[in-house]
Order: structure tokens, then sequence, then C-alpha cells
């Protein structure tokens, strides 16, 4: 490995030090002598620029990262591929990562923990909002500063999630503790794997561990397939019920279970926040899905079906009974199955084809992962009017038949007037969708869309969406690709009315999306943020989404925490807030404790000063609009120790300079002067004057006019 400490790349980077060295590349920390800035630089090792897979990899992290604008994620300044040295200038962080502060502090407290879950969630949609699926999220790749803000890095095997997997690091699964099970089984991922990835997270930092453990990645792995993990709350009796249900969802094994996105699990957080008493309306873990029902006997047929369905009620039951049995011992069966599979890393090995006969395709197969990670499903429509939609009718190849992995099932399904938007249609041409459609009794509308990963003049999407039902002789959208994008620049309406706002999107054909109300300082009505920075080139009818002010003031508290100075005296502590009294103390006694106390407030430019016995300790700025507040510029100022200056004239000198030095005065001088009434020795006079009610700093300079006439006779 090249060390490139104490060199310069490109006449411009000053490499300084190493500041972590990964698998496939080393950081630097340099100096931009072009920009006049500290930043770091990722090199990829020399030992890979021949290998197409990690070069591939690190132009990935790059690509990926460079869309990204957020304040939580870090910055791409620039990037290098050449020949000899392929590198990515970022951002320089200085701070430790979440996971170094995990192990320093075992359990995070709840509160602080959902302060960092915020902020990486705020990256996370503002990833997943530019189609990156970040799949590697984990402690060790979260940076923590001091200031308790939040930067998500490394999105080396992050991919865009509208594109082909191919083309992106399909390989990788990221960290086995943290991967999802989809992951785990490796299949191709979206954004809900971030959100298993962040479950573990939070886990991590409530509990101060992780919730699956082995010596062994397969073990562990394997632990992701097939285990739930303790509660939290098991672990760690004080963390609120709420926060551990938002937790549990995040973590569970269905991604159809989960948060459907960053922003909504957000949304739960926020309420958190407001409320840590609130409990939400779900629990875990709970299995939501069906009872599979798996006939072993003879299927009857159709005649036969309309007859058994007047059998007594007591014969239905106990046939139900039956199936409802065989079915959870068919269900293990096929769970052996998988599990079997994936240790035996093998996709040659044959499983048994269930009887599907009698299932409904809608409610107890399409949706169910015990068969849809085993089987592809084709589906073929027959007109019934006697049977309920979806009831399969036939299925090739039949029951008890062994397949491969990934073998296609065709199940003949009854329909009455309704058929099912198969997923073949994506991909068609648009003359084949139309045709398909047509031959189903479907009207066809087209419109065009500008895709990158779908051929031109194909189907990208339908409305309704494939896997719906829709009747006969209704209509369906094909939203046809095409490859040329009309752009527009994105206006600035940040600062306007929501009217003016509305009206400026409009007018360059951008449609109005979700607009929200915020706490700001703003008058109410006032765009305060939009989802697309102004000037982004973004397509003709994209929808933009912003906020607006309500008109209150943002309003948080923070706790911040102050050294007592160790005087060992009482004294009496005061906080201001912008000048204003906020909070003053009974006596304390200065012995070098550390207090804790509690600010709030609304808005953003906030000062703060904590004084003792009037003498400024501490200083520094609070913003209130932020959750927690955020404290900046702390500066921490040196006690002055102030005492009642005692009067000493009419003293002997010595005597004088004891009984100061013992109030804690330190710097005392005499000055000698004449006098013809004060006896020679005497104290004449002090600077400053003493009134017995000023307080002065024990470092005052404290000067005594001494009597130089004879000596009094006594």
């Amino acid at each position: 490995m090249d060390n490139f400490c104490g060199k310069r790349i490109d006449g411009r980077y000053e490499i300084k030090e190493i500041i972590g060295v990964g698998g496939m590349a080393v950081v630097y920390k340099a100096y931009d002598n072009i920009d006049d800035r500290i930043v770091a630089i990722k090199i990829l090792k020399d030992e890979y620029l021949s290998n197409e897979e990690f070069k591939r990899r690190f132009k990935n992290e790059s690509k990926a990262i460079a869309v990204l604008s957020h304040p939580n994620i870090v910055r791409v300044f620039n990037v290098s591929f050449g020949d000899r040295i392929q590198y990515i200038v970022m951002e320089y962080v200085n701070g430790i990562t979440l996971k170094e502060y995990i192990e320093q502090q075992g359990a995070i407290n709840w509160k602080e923990a959902v302060h960092f879950m915020g902020q990486i969630l705020a990256a996370l949609q503002h990833a997943h909002d530019k189609g990156i699926v970040h799949q590697d999220i984990k402690p060790q790749n979260i940076l923590l500063l001091q200031d308790g803000t939040i930067k998500v890095t490394d999105f080396g095997i992050a991919r865009f999630s509208r594109t082909d997997s191919n083309t992106t690091s399909d390989k990788a699964i990221g960290s086995v503790h943290y991967i999802s099970p989809e992951q785990a089984r490796g299949e191709v991922t979206d954004d809900k794997a971030d959100i298993y990835s962040v479950g573990v997270v939070m886990y991590e930092m409530l509990t101060g561990q992780l919730p699956f453990q082995s010596d062994s990645a397969v073990s562990v792995a394997i632990m992701q397939l097939q285990q739930d993990p303790k509660l939290p709350r098991e672990i760690v009796p004080t963390i609120p019920l709420g926060l551990e249900q938002i937790t549990m969802r995040a973590m569970q094994k269905s991604p159809n279970s989960r948060y459907g996105s960053a922003a909504e699990m957000l949304m739960d957080i926020n309420e958190f926040k407001r409320n840590p008493s609130v409990k939400f309306d779900y629990n875990y873990f709970v299995d939501s899905e069906p009872t599979k029902y798996i006939r072993t006997n003879n299927v009857p047929n159709r005649e036969q079906r309309v007859v058994n369905e007047n059998n007594t009620a007591e014969k239905s039951a106990m046939n139900k009974t039956t199936a409802v049995m065989m079915g959870a011992v068919a269900g293990i069966i096929v769970l052996a199955l998988i599990i079997g599979a994936i240790l035996m890393g093998t996709s040659n090995q044959k499983v048994e084809v269930p009887n599907f006969t009698g299932f409904n395709y809608y409610t107890q197969i399409e949706n169910v992962k015990t068969y849809t990670d085993i089987f592809n499903f084709e589906i073929k429509i027959e007109e019934n009017s006697t049977l309920e939609d979806g009831t399969v009718i036939t299925q090739d190849p039949d029951s008890s038949t062994k397949v491969k992995k990934g073998s296609t099932i065709t199940l003949t399904i009854a329909q009455k007037n309704s058929i099912l938007l198969d997923a073949s249609i994506i991909g068609m041409t648009e003359e084949k969708a139309k045709s398909y459609l047509n031959s189903r009794s479907i009207i066809s509308t087209v419109i065009t869309e500008y895709s990158d990963t779908v051929t031109p003049g194909c189907v990208v999407r339908t409305s309704p969406e494939i896997g719906s039902t829709v009747r006969i002789g209704s209509e369906v959208v094909l939203y046809i690709a095409t490859d040329t994008q009309e752009t527009v620049k994105m206006p600035d309406i940040q600062g306007s009315s929501k009217e003016a706002a509305e009206q400026a999107l409009n007018a360059v054909d951008l449609e109005v999306g979700t607009i929200t109300e915020v706490n700001s300082e703003l008058e109410a009505g006032i765009v305060v943020q939009q989802s697309v920075e102004k000037d982004t080139e973004v397509p003709i009818g994209s929808k933009i989404d912003f906020s607006v002010s309500n008109g209150i003031p943002p309003a948080s508290s923070v706790d911040v925490y102050v050294t007592l100075p160790s005087v060992n005296k009482t004294g009496i502590l005061k906080i201001y807030l912008n000048s204003v009294l906020f909070y003053t103390s009974e006596e304390l006694y200065l012995d070098g404790a550390t207090k804790q106390f509690t600010l709030s407030g609304s808005g953003s430019e906030n000062n703060y000063t904590i004084t003792i016995d009037d003498s400024p300790v501490q200083k520094g700025k609070v913003d209130f609009t932020q959750e927690p507040a955020v404290i900046t510029e702390v500066e921490e100022i040196t006690f002055e120790n102030k005492v009642v200056l005692i009067n000493v004239e009419g003293m002997r000198e010595q005597e004088a300079i004891d009984k100061l030095k013992n109030a804690g005065f330190k710097n005392v001088e005499t000055v000698k002067q004449p006098s013809v009434t004060v006896p020679y020795g005497v104290v004449i006079s002090q600077i400053p004057n003493a009134d017995g009610i000023t307080k002065y700093s024990t470092n005052e300079s404290i000067t005594l006019n001494v009597s130089s006439g004879a000596p009094a006779t006594y």
C-alpha cells in the first residue's frame, strides 16, 4: 500500500496524515490549497487499481454520494479516476464513529438515541428520495461530531434503486450484524433494507448490545432469517414502550411489515419526541399472515366443490380444523426447505410443489413469502361465476412434483368479471401491452414517462399498479418509457407566500406536492423549506414538497452543564438568557462539582451567560429551533472569586496585611507616608476604600498607606 503522506496530489491536495484504513481504500487528511480548507481524501489502494470489481464499487460510491446534498451526509467536493490513482475528495469531519461512542457509553440514554436517530433518518430519506439505497447502514458508517451532529458516510456498496441491480453492487450485502433478512438471502433490496438496518442501530444504541451475536457470521445471518431478538425493554426496562415499538417495527423480517419509508419512521420518531408516553397501534412480534390451508388428499372437481359447499357446518368446521393443522405442518416443511437451501448455498436443490388447488391466490399465495421465496408464479384467468375470485382451479406442475427452487408454477384462477394486472406487462412493448389488455376487454391509455432503466417504447408502470384487480371494460394507463427528459430549473420559493410558491411552480410546469406546516420564526404562510434546491434541473411534472411557517417560533429545551469553581465557599449561580435573568439558584457550595440546568426557549439566535456571585463562568449560543436545542460556541471563563473588602485603617501594618490575606486578597502592597497625627506603622488609608458591602476580586491589588512618622508611645 503506497503511503501518500507528505505528497501533493494533482498539484492541489497536500496529504497530511492517515485518518482511516478500509478494505479497499485509505482515507487521508489533506489541505486543499485552492479552496483553502481541510478535506478528507479517500484513495483506492494500489492493489485494487487493476481489479474491475473494486474500481466499480469505488466509482459507484462517488456516483451515489455526489448526487446527495444534506447536512447529515458527508459531502463530496471532487473525484478523480485516473489510471495510476483514483480518489474521492470529501468533507473532513472531526469526530468519532457512532460505534465508538456506543462502546464508550454502553447503552445510550434514550433521549440522545432519539436525537441521533432523527438525523440518521433525515439523511436516509434524502438518499432514498434520490433513488439511492445505502445497503450498509451501521454505527461504523455514522460519524458523530462534538456538537451532537450526525454524518452518514461510506456509500461504497450503495446502489441506485431505479437502476438495474446488475450494474451496481448486487454482490455486496453489508455487515452481517446489521443486514436485513432479504440481504442475507442475497435478494435484490430496496430502501426497506436500510430501514431494517436502522432498526438494528437503534436497538444497539438503546441496549448497548446487538440483537444477534455469534462467533460465526453465517450463524448471525441465519439468526437474522429465523430468530426474533429479545425485546429492548427486557434488557433496559427504562426504555419507553413507544420507542421499543418503533424499533421493533423497523426490524420486522418481512419488508411489508416494516415502515414504508424513512420519512414514515421519522414521523413516529417526531411523534414520540412530542409525547414520550405515546403507545403506537402495533405490536411485535405477531404473525400477521393468514393461515395456509394445504390439502394432501385428492382435490374434488368443480361439481364436487359445489356440492361440498352445501355440506353441514359441522363437517365444514372439521375440514377446516384438519386443513389448518395440515397447513401448519406443510408450512414448517416449506420453511425448512428454504433454510436448507440457504445453508447449502445452491440453487439446484429440488423442493416439492405444494397443492395450491382450492387456495385463494390473492390472499393465501401472492404475498406469502413461504411460497414466493421458492417459486415464480404465472397466472391464467378463467371466467367462473360460482367460485370466489382468485380461487385456484388448476396448477402446473401438479402437487408433489419435485422442481428446482425458482421454477415457475402456472396457476389457473377463477375470475368473475375482472382480471389481475400481471407483472409481465412491465417491459412489454406498447403494441404488445395494448394487445394484451384488449384481449381481456380492458381499455388502455398511453402516457410517456422518462426512464433510464426501461427500454424506450416499453411499459415502465401502470395505473392501477401491477398486482391490482381491474374490472373488465375499465381503463388502465400504460406509462411508456422514453429516453428524452424535459427538465426545468427549480424556482426559489423559499421566503415566498404559500400562494406565490404554488403559482411559481405551476408557471414552470411543476406540480405542488405535500405542503406541511412547521414552527418557524417567519410570518405565518411563508415558505420555510423546499424539497428541491433552487436552480436544480428537475423533470417537468415533478411534484415539489415544501413546508410553510405557522407563525409559531420553534421552541425546545436543552441541558447545560457547568463546573463550579473549587474555592471552598458558598455562592449564588445565575443564568441569563439574552441578558434577561432566567434562573437564580439557592446558596451553592463551590467545591468543583458539575451541575446540570435546563434551558428552554424559542428562536435560533439566543445567547446565554452563567455567573457565580455575578462573575461570568460560561457563555454560549443556543438554537431552540431544533429538538433538542443545540448549544454552540461554548466559552468557559475563569471564575473571579470576589469577597467584601474589609476596613483595616488604624491597624498596625502587619496586622492589616494578615487580615486582608486571610480574607483571600493575594496582592497587598504598602506605601510609607509621613504623618504627624497617625503613629508610626499604622495604616492611614487604603485603596480601594472599604465600605463593608462592595465585593472585589481576590486578585484585586490593595494598597495600604502606612504612617512613617515617629512611633507612638503607648
